[in-house]
């Protein structure tokens, strides 16, 4: 594999990642798997096990045609092309985890794989009928308009395609704790019932395959405490400690609630 350490240097955040792998052990002028990536590129609640838990429900197809939304590193996408050889393209709004997104897919050999584009969940730069399926991580609660947000992906998906989902939903509490991973305030944070979030689904067209709430399963799982030099999200969220002790507070006062879905486009 070529010197992608010279290649990528330049930019803060590619510079920051390949720190990172160095400190952690990893040597990236050799090609590195996404399941050695997944502590710092799974960048959502329940990290690399809540993907493969949606990965098996969402029953996709080998080689299919996936859209992963908010695609923040691209941890996801890079497991899909890895596990069943899907072409996924992303769509993430931060150039800087653009960068980085690209970065991680040349380091992995899966940049044949997984195409990367800057734009937004409300605007997706696709044609209709585009995917045979749509994936989304602790996404929506960042976006208002869900009710745009659900037609957009509805639009890029082919007749029958599956739009497979993890969701931070609103509790039976007025209020969470804040900052949060995804909200340092209060007006940065959008969250609705499960019970709203399936009615806009299905208003929009969708049919749930299936939905549940897995809040209390994911906290009866333990916390992992990373030990020094380990891959983390630190690298990219500042004040994490306090930001994820108040999403777990949030979870266990019934707050928030995590949930998990397929739906399918009819």
């Amino acid at each position: 594999m070529a010197n992608l350490e010279a290649h990528y240097a330049a930019p803060d955040i590619e510079a920051r990642i390949l720190e990172a792998l160095r400190t952690a052990g990893l040597n990236p002028a050799q090609r590195l798997s996404p399941e050695a990536l997944a502590a710092l590129d799974q960048f959502h609640t329940g990290g690399l096990r809540a993907s493969r838990e949606l990965l098996e429900q969402a029953q996709l197809q080998a080689g299919a045609r996936v859209l992963d939304i908010g695609a923040g590193l691209a941890g996801a996408a890079r497991l899909l092309a890895d596990a069943l050889e899907c072409r996924v393209a992303c769509i993430e709004l931060s150039p800087d985890y653009c960068s980085g997104a690209r970065l991680l897919n040349r380091l992995t050999g899966l940049d044949d794989r997984v195409e990367v584009h800057e734009g937004s969940a409300l605007e997706l730069p696709f044609p209709d009928a585009s995917f045979d399926a749509a994936w989304m991580q602790n996404v929506g609660m960042n976006i208002a308009d869900k009710t745009g947000l659900y037609a957009e992906v509805y639009r890029v998906l082919k007749p029958g395609g599956r739009f497979a989902f993890q969701e931070i939903a609103a509790g039976d509490a007025a209020t969470c704790y804040f900052p949060l991973p995804w909200a340092t305030v209060a007006r940065d944070s959008f969250l609705v019932s499960p019970e709203a979030m399936r009615s806009a689904l299905e208003a929009t067209g969708f049919v749930a395959e299936h939905f549940e709430d897995v809040s209390e399963a994911h906290l009866n799982r333990p916390a992992e405490a990373a030990a020094d030099g380990q891959l983390t999200l630190a690298v990219f969220v500042d004040d994490l400690g306090r930001k994820a002790g108040n999403a777990r507070r949030s979870l266990e006062e019934g707050r928030i609630r995590l949930v998990r879905g397929v739906f399918r486009a009819t």
